[in-house]
């Protein structure tokens, strides 16, 4: 049976282990990050490192995982550069790509979606000194990630965004089976938006990030399970805390402890 463990770090931080034994980091915020425990110099392990955005409390400390252990940087072209100025290459273990398109690698599809959010590269990322005004750089946009795992387990992590009507495209050619998506409702979408989401992605399971007193986004998880409940009555809201995670076997899942 199929398998995959999300372990959800800290705020919209993830670490997915398939039953490949591949790990893939996405969005890894880790030293600064005050509801993370993991650094990155406990990290002695990553294949893959995906990021969604230019904003330091996503791409974060992508970087610097992939300096400490060899893995490939996947991400929009922009932070490729930004990237490849952080030591990698370019379209070897800096591996560019923009919503619509898909990299494969270490035995996952990693495809692109639109979202919708602001664009900008957290200055202490982009290197060197902004001119005048410009404090802060584009970053090419945020993107989306479906993670079509070659054991048959389709991941979507919506990253940082507002409710958006195709969502449900996005479930219809992908057929996600897992959704992680942002639930603070003030830089994204809130319970209610987060609520309508679900219903039109419609996975097994859909984990909340994003939130918490800690950030200043607080969140009713049991008012979303509540509204999930009613629109989309298939699907299961896990809350994770920062640390936790689930297992899903391909139709069924269970939260360790």
């Amino acid at each position: 049976m199929s398998s995959i463990t999300i372990t959800l770090l800290g705020h919209a931080s993830i670490k997915l282990e398939p039953d490949s034994g591949k790990v893939v980091y996405l969005d890894p915020w880790l030293d600064e990050n005050p509801t993370c425990s993991l650094n990155v110099a406990d990290i002695d392990r990553a294949d893959v490192v995906i990021g969604t955005h230019g904003h330091n409390d996503h791409i974060g400390d992508s970087f610097r995982v992939c300096e400490k252990t060899g893995a490939t940087f996947v991400g929009n072209y922009e932070l490729c550069l930004v990237a490849e100025k952080h030591g990698l290459t370019l379209g070897e273990d800096a591996r560019p790509f923009n919503p619509g398109g898909t990299v494969v690698l270490d035995g996952v599809d990693i495809t692109a979606t639109q979202a919708f959010h602001s664009l900008s590269m957290s200055p202490g990322l982009a290197l060197g000194a902004p001119t005048g005004d410009d404090y802060f750089r584009p970053d090419g946009g945020v993107c989306g990630i479906v993670m079509a795992f070659d054991n048959g387990i389709t991941v979507y992590d919506t990253s940082d965004t507002a409710l958006f009507g195709d969502m449900q495209v996005i479930s219809q050619m992908y057929g996600p089976q897992i959704a992680v998506l942002p639930v603070g409702g003030m830089f994204t979408m809130g319970i209610r938006e987060a609520a309508r989401a679900i219903s039109y992605i419609r996975p097994d399971i859909a984990i909340p990030c994003h939130y918490g007193e800690t950030l200043g986004q607080p969140a009713d998880i049991d008012a979303l399970s509540d509204a999930v409940k009613f629109l989309s009555p298939n699907t299961h809201v896990v809350q994770l805390d920062p640390g936790q995670s689930v297992t899903y076997h391909t139709s069924s899942f269970e939260v360790n402890t």
